[in-house]
C-alpha cells in the first residue's frame, strides 16, 4: 500500500527527517504527531509526490487522497460549483459534460451512429456510478457541515472554511486507497466531527493523518509515529496510550543517554591517558579512540520535551473610546446574500465574538473591516489612534520567498536583535528566522502571523480562527497572553477553550447582525460555528 524506505526531508535547507522507514497496509490507520515545526506537514507533503525526498524511496499506490494543511480547491471544477469540483474526483463531472453533449446531439440527429456513442457513454457513466453520485456527493457534504445549497455555489463564493470542506469532500468521495490528511478538522464544527471520525473509522484503505485534535486522534487511529529531532518512533494504540507509552520511553532514553555519555567520557579520559605512553598502550589508545566514535554515532537521541510556552504581548498604543465601528454593511455574490445591515461598534478593550454557522459571512465580514472586499452598502472607520490588524485564517499575508526575519521587517523597524527576540518568544528561533516564511509548518505559519501582529504593534486586530495549527501548549499561551492584552479584538473561533481563555465582552451573531452580551450559553454556537 504504502512503502517508505530509508526517507530523508529537507525544509530550509536543515534535515527534519533522516533515515526514517515505515509501510502503511490497508485498515492501518497512523496518526502522525509531534511538536509544532518537527516537520510533519513536510514529511506528509513529501510521502504524497508534492515534493521531493532528499533522499530514500517511496512506493505509493496510484490513487492517494491528499488533504494539505492550507488547501486551494485544484484540479477540475475549479471555476464551477462545489458540487462539480467534488464530482471531479472520480472524472464525473467530465463524463456528464459528455454525456449531456451527446444528448443534444441525439435529439438533433438521431441517427445509429449518435445513438450508439450516447448509449455506450450512458453505460460507461451508470458503471462508474454517475447516476447514484450526486446523493452521495451531497451525503458526504452534508456530513462535513456544508449546508444545503452551499455545494451548488461557484467556489469562489464560499468562505474558506467551506472551500476546505469541499476539497475533503472531493478526497473522501474520490474513494482513494491511501489518504494523507494534515489537519482534516479544521473548521470543522462538532457534528462534523463526529461524520468525519465515524468516515474514518470504517474506511478500508490505509490512512496518514496529522493533527492536533485529540479527539480525532483517540477515536479514529491505531497506531501513533512521533517524528522529532529528525526521527520517527512508532507506538501502537491510541493517542492516549501513546502518551503513556511516550512519557515511559523518554525517561529510558534519558536514562540510557545518561550511561552513554558516562561511557564516553570515561573510555576518551583513559585513551588521553594513554596516548603518550609506551608504543603498545598507545595502539590501546587508538582502539579506545575508535569504541568512543562507534558510541558517539550510536548514542542515543533524546527529543525535546513538549514545553509550555510564554508569551508576553507589549502594551498597545491607546485610541480612542470607540476603537471601531459599522453601520448597515451588507455584502452579496451574485444573487446570493452573505449578510446584510450589519451594525456595531468595538470599544477600546473590548472583546468582540463573531458567532455563525460556516457560510454566514464572518470571514467575509472580516475581510470588510480590513478593507480587502469592499461592502455593497455601508461604511465602518476606525476611532482615533485606532491602528487595525488583520490575522487571516488562510495565512494571506505570508510571502514567499520572502525568509521569516523580512516578513518582521516589513512591519517594523525596531532592529533585528529585537524581532528575533521576539520570534524566540512564539517559538521561532535559531536559524528559522532565515527560512521561507513559506516552508513553515501550519502551527509556524500561525505563530508568525502573530508575531507580525505584535511587531506592527496594532491596538485593534480582527483574528479569523488564530488557534488552528497550533499544537497545544502553543495554544494555551497565546490564549492565555490575548486575554491579558489591554487593546480591542474582534474574534472568529470555533475552539471553545480558545473562546472560554479570552472571556469576550459581546458577541454579534451572523448573518443577521445581532448583538448580544456574551454568556456561557454562546459556547454551544461556538462549538457549531
Amino acid at each position: 500500500m504504502l512503502q517508505v524506505r530509508d526517507l530523508a526531508v529537507e525544509v530550509g535547507g536543515r534535515l527534519t527527517l533522516v533515515g526514517a522507514s515505515f509501510s502503511l497496509h490497508p485498515g492501518d490507520k497512523v496518526g502522525l504527531v509531534g511538536r509544532n515545526g518537527a516537520g510533519k506537514t513536510s514529511m506528509l507533503k513529501v510521502v504524497a509526490g508534492e515534493a521531493p525526498p532528499a533522499a530514500g524511496v517511496i512506493l505509493r499506490p496510484e490513487a492517494v487522497g491528499y488533504l494539505p494543511q492550507d488547501p486551494s480547491p485544484r484540479g477540475a471544477g475549479v471555476d464551477s460549483t462545489g458540487l462539480s469540483h467534488v464530482l471531479s474526483g472520480r472524472g464525473l463531472d467530465e463524463a456528464q459534460r459528455r454525456l449531456e453533449k451527446l444528448h443534444l446531439k441525439v435529439a438533433e440527429d438521431p441517427s445509429e451512429r449518435n445513438v450508439r456513442h450516447f448509449s455506450n457513454a450512458e453505460d460507461a457513466f451508470r458503471d462508474a456510478g454517475g447516476y447514484a453520485a450526486e446523493s452521495e456527493v451531497r451525503r458526504i457534504a452534508a456530513g462535513l457541515g456544508l449546508s444545503e445549497g452551499r455545494l451548488d455555489l461557484p467556489i469562489a463564493a464560499v468562505s474558506g472554511g467551506e472551500r476546505r470542506r469541499v476539497e475533503l469532500a472531493r478526497i473522501l468521495f474520490a474513494g482513494s486507497d491511501l489518504l494523507l490528511l494534515d489537519e482534516p478538522t479544521n473548521h470543522l464544527d462538532i457534528d462534523a466531527k463526529e461524520w468525519l471520525m465515524g468516515f474514518l473509522r470504517s474506511y478500508r484503505g490505509a490512512l496518514l493523518v496529522v493533527s492536533h485534535d485529540l479527539s480525532l486522534l483517540d477515536h479514529a487511529i491505531t497506531r501513533v509515529m512521533h517524528l522529532d529531532e529528525g526521527e520517527v518512533i512508532e507506538y501502537r494504540g491510541t493517542y492516549s496510550q501513546y502518551r503513556v507509552a511516550r512519557r515511559a520511553d523518554e525517561q529510558r532514553r534519558a536514562k540510557l543517554a545518561v550511561r552513554q555519555e558516562a561511557d564516553i567520557r570515561r573510555l576518551a579520559s583513559l585513551a588521553d591517558s594513554m596516548r603518550h605512553q609506551t608504543a603498545k598502550r598507545a595502539r590501546v589508545a587508538k582502539t579506545l579512540d575508535r569504541r568512543v566514535e562507534t558510541l558517539r554515532e550510536d548514542k542515543v537521541q533524546v527529543g525535546k520535551r513538549e514545553r509550555s510556552m510564554s508569551v508576553r504581548l507589549p502594551e498597545p498604543p491607546r485610541s480612542g473610546a470607540v476603537a471601531l465601528s459599522a453601520s448597515d454593511l451588507s455584502k452579496s455574490y451574485g444573487a446570493h446574500e452573505v449578510f446584510s445591515d450589519v451594525s456595531f461598534d468595538v470599544g477600546r478593550g473590548e472583546r468582540l465574538l463573531v458567532l455563525g454557522l460556516n457560510g454566514a459571512g464572518k470571514t467575509t465580514l472580516l475581510r470588510v473591516l480590513m478593507g480587502e472586499t469592499e461592502p455593497d452598502t455601508g461604511a465602518f472607520e476606525l476611532g482615533h489612534n485606532a491602528s487595525l490588524g488583520y490575522y487571516a485564517q488562510e495565512h494571506e499575508g505570508l510571502v514567499p520567498n520572502r525568509t521569516v526575519l523580512e516578513h518582521l521587517r516589513d512591519v517594523s523597524s525596531i532592529g533585528d536583535q529585537l524581532l528575533r527576540s521576539l520570534l524566540g518568544m512564539f517559538g521561532l528561533s535559531g536559524e528559522i528566522a532565515f527560512q521561507d516564511a513559506a516552508t513553515l509548518s501550519g502551527g509556524e505559519k500561525t505563530k508568525l502571523a502573530l508575531a507580525m501582529l505584535v511587531a506592527g504593534k496594532h491596538n485593534v486586530l480582527l483574528l479569523d480562527e488564530p488557534t488552528n495549527n497550533l499544537d497545544p501548549p502553543s495554544r494555551v499561551a497565546i490564549g492565555t497572553a490575548l486575554r491579558g492584552w489591554k487593546g480591542a479584538m474582534v474574534l472568529v473561533s470555533h475552539d471553545t477553550e480558545f473562546v472560554t481563555e479570552l472571556a469576550p465582552d459581546r458577541v454579534l451573531v451572523m448573518p443577521e447582525g445581532t448583538l448580544d452580551y456574551w454568556s456561557d450559553d454562546f459556547l454551544d454556537l461556538v462549538a457549531l460555528a
